[in-house]
């Protein structure tokens, strides 16, 4: 937005290469008063409550609040009123960009966090959002930040920064064009935001729906009439499924319980005052499952190991059975802790990767899910669990199921990463189009359509002194004022 100096005098020029035809630069605090006085009302009317909690990120988002009697907020917070706006101006708030336009408050006052910035424009002659749209800038934010001052997690921007702060001003009539204009294009950006930022559990559900149809025969459907074959392993059936939860299978699969294809053997408690966040020799990460969704990336703990120390190593297959349980690790060598199971399966019935889909698949996590116990503290047994259903395709179809997962999965991969690309992007669009407002890129063909509009009288120059001279009347018309009111006394 332009490497003036926030200090001196400003660079009004609006020719050559600096500003369009028709625009000057000021500062914030030309074109708006930061935190204006209290505002006077009656105590009993109703009036806008907003905690910090309620201030929007996005740049479109609507601006929430409670409601509240105006003696219960206005003196002990930050007042303000309709078409004012409010911007946080401490860490990391700031940075995450809370601020609104200030809109239907009840009675059309309110008042909110002492941490808010108001910024109240010159009556008529500004667009409150044209300073909202400056406060919204990279640039805003990012030298907000290096100005920062206080204490390291309570670090404010300077009220100082705020008014030197430099706005490339355009004449008033093209003001409400590039409010317009950002208004219709910022609405089409969040728009396709929300869209990619659905993506993700679309590519969820997708996943789950693959899982779904191989572990029930549906995945194969075709593959199996080009290869059928009759399946009659040897099982041990120690362990009968819960009518509950049987479910159709292709005729020549097996549905048995999880228990008569593989025993669990569950991991040791460990002692807090064993264990150790550092690596190092002779002692192994512990496979907390808090690890299992962070994908062992920080808060890591490491335990020393004897020969009565379970380990798994990475082709294991480990599963959570407390907290939150049915989450599936493997690939990790570490010790099990007392919160997973081993699954020790029999490798003549099920291919390891199968068996992982299967873990992971719907049917199976929804047996965990409702058969660990109903306190806050789940808990999956070794005698609950040993009653998951499990479907027991041939060992030649099990191979076919986990190519056609795999296969499926890496072009859902494929799409996430493009949508998280995609997504990247567009969050630098509203950063590019708010850029392109205030070079005056997006109403150059307006400028060239409407000369008369941004020259003479209306130029910025123009209405920048007529701001300036207004503020000079209403300065003397207080201090007239307040001479009155002491002769009085």
């Amino acid at each position: 937005m332009g490497d003036n100096s926030h200090s001196g005098t400003p660079d009004r020029r609006s020719g050559g290469n600096l500003l369009p035809e028709g625009w000057c630069q000021s500062t914030i605090g030309e074109l708006a008063e930061v935190n204006p006085k209290k505002i006077d009302a009656d105590l009993g009317l109703k009036a806008g409550f907003v905690p910090m909690a309620l201030a929007p990120v996005n740049f479109l988002d609507s601006l929430e609040h409670e409601e509240k009697t105006w003696g219960e907020i206005k003196k002990s917070y930050t007042n303000f009123q309709d078409n004012d706006v409010i911007f946080a101006k401490v860490t990391p708030c700031f940075e995450n960009g809370k601020a609104a336009i200030v809109r239907n408050l009840p009675n059309a006052i309110g008042a909110g966090s002492s941490e808010f910035y108001v910024l109240r424009v010159h009556k008529s002659l500004i667009s409150e959002k044209l300073i909202f749209a400056v406060v919204k800038t990279f640039d805003f934010l990012q030298q907000g930040v290096e100005n920062m001052t206080g204490a390291v997690g309570l670090r404010r921007v300077p009220r100082a920064f705020v008014e030197a702060f430099p706005v490339p001003l355009p004449p008033l009539a093209e003001q409400k064009i590039i409010a317009e204009k950002l208004d219709t294009l910022l609405a089409q950006v969040d728009t396709i935001k929300a869209r990619l930022e659905r993506i993700p559990d679309i590519i969820k559900r997708f996943r789950q729906s693959v899982l779904a149809t191989a572990v029930s025969g549906k995945l194969t459907e075709e593959w199996r009439e080009a290869n059928s074959g009759h399946y009659s392993p040897k099982l041990n059936e120690k362990y009968d499924i819960d009518d509950k939860y049987t479910y159709d299978i292709p005729i020549n699969w097996i549905l048995t319980a999880i228990g008569n294809c593989s025993s669990f053997q569950q991991g040791l408690q460990i002692a807090k005052n064993t264990r150790t966040n550092e690596p190092g020799d002779g002692v192994l990460p512990i496979l907390r499952t808090v690890n299992y969704e962070n994908g062992f990336q920080h808060d890591v703990h490491y335990a020393s190991f004897d020969s009565k120390t379970i380990i798994a190593e990475p082709e294991d297959v480990v599963i959570s059975r407390t907290g939150t349980v049915g989450r599936v690790l493997t690939g990790y060598k570490g010790i099990i802790h007392n919160n997973s199971f081993r699954l020790n399966y029999q490798k003549s019935l099920l291919n390891r990767e199968y068996l992982i889909f299967f873990l992971q698949s719907p049917i199976c996590q929804l047996y965990v899910q409702e058969n660990s116990g109903r306190s806050t503290q789940p808990d999956l047994t070794h005698k609950a669990f040993s009653r998951c259903p499990l479907s027991l395709p041939p060992k030649n179809e099990q191979t076919e199921i986990v190519r056609r997962v795999e296969e499926l999965f890496a072009f859902a991969d494929t799409i996430e990463q493009k949508a998280a690309a995609a997504l990247e992007r567009v969050n630098n669009l509203t950063q590019s189009i708010l850029a392109k407002a205030f070079r005056g890129e997006l109403t150059a063909d307006w400028r060239a359509a409407n000369p008369e509009l941004i020259s003479g009288d209306n130029s910025a120059e123009a209405l920048l002194a007529k701001i300036q001279a207004e503020r000079e009347a209403l300065a003397l018309e207080k201090k007239a004022a307040k001479k009155t009111r002491k002769k009085k006394a």
